[in-house]
């Protein structure tokens, strides 16, 4: 019989296993997948400020989560972070960096970064919660 189960955190097997069957499927599929997560962080002496996250895959840059810690805001760590990722991922066989974000977050902040808003999901019930899907092209 079969079981579903919700796990709290994957073990390294269990990363293996998906990235294995994603790389199989698109080699099925004629396509490489190229997935890689990564991670930059930025430190103040010794002390980590901010850090963005994210997954490259075929041919685009997705980036999770970028946090700076409140005290370190307005001094442009966020956007030295996001030049990081590009300058990283340029001319590697990457077409674009891509991200979704909420209206309460970060829209307007990536948007000065270059990035453009292809689509806005409406929250129906507060507009803070709009989900804001964005794209810059290498």
């Amino acid at each position: 019989m079969l079981n579903i189960e919700h796990v709290e955190n994957l073990s390294e097997e269990l990363y293996i296993m998906i990235d294995s069957e994603f790389n199989k499927f698109a080699k099925k599929n004629d396509v490489v997948c190229k997935y890689v997560p990564f991670s930059f962080i930025a430190k103040d002496e010794d002390k980590i400020v901010g850090i963005i996250t994210g997954n490259s895959y075929y041919k685009e840059v997705h980036i999770g989560d970028l946090i700076v810690l409140e005290e370190y805001r307005n001094k442009h760590i966020g956007t030295k972070l996001v030049k990081a990722v590009e300058d990283y991922f340029k001319n590697k066989g990457f077409e674009n960096m891509n991200l979704t974000t909420y209206k309460f977050q970060a829209p307007d902040f990536y948007i000065k970064c270059g990035f453009k808003v292809e689509f806005i999901r409406e929250n129906k019930e507060d507009s803070k919660l709009n989900k804001y899907f964005l794209v810059k092209y290498f």
